[in-house]
């Protein structure tokens, strides 16, 4: 079974992720902002990141960086889930290692499309 980490610091998006992901069969991790996440990530590899962009403590593009320089994150797909829909904050994820951009509020089918297509 895939394993998803979720990144969010509304228990609501990641109540709606989880569930949405797990019916589709995977096995879903939750962080509530971008430090949990990387401290998640560091100590568990996970088959893709959905992350949030605004959160505090650390931010989406800040904790997807960090992620990167991770051992074995080098390829790991990862996935921006966010209200901002700015070319520069989309040009900022893809320098930070974001693999895709999905605009909130999000569809189901289009966030089991997207991590079907990106988790192999």
């Amino acid at each position: 079974m895939k394993k998803l980490l979720t990144v969010d610091d509304s228990a609501s998006i990641r109540q709606m992720v989880n569930f949405t992901l797990t019916k589709a069969g995977y096995q879903v991790f939750e962080a509530i902002d971008g430090k949990d996440g990387l401290e998640k990530a560091s100590k568990q590899s996970f088959d893709m990141i959905i992350t949030d962009l605004n959160m505090p403590v650390m931010d989406g593009i800040q904790m997807m960086a960090a992620v990167r320089k991770l051992p074995g994150y080098g390829f790991t797909p990862m996935l921006m889930l966010t209200t901002e829909s700015q070319a520069e904050k989309k040009d900022a994820g893809r320098k930070a290692g974001a693999t895709g951009w999905i605009v909130k509020p999000f569809n189901a089918e289009q966030l089991i499309a997207v991590v079907q297509k990106l988790v192999k």
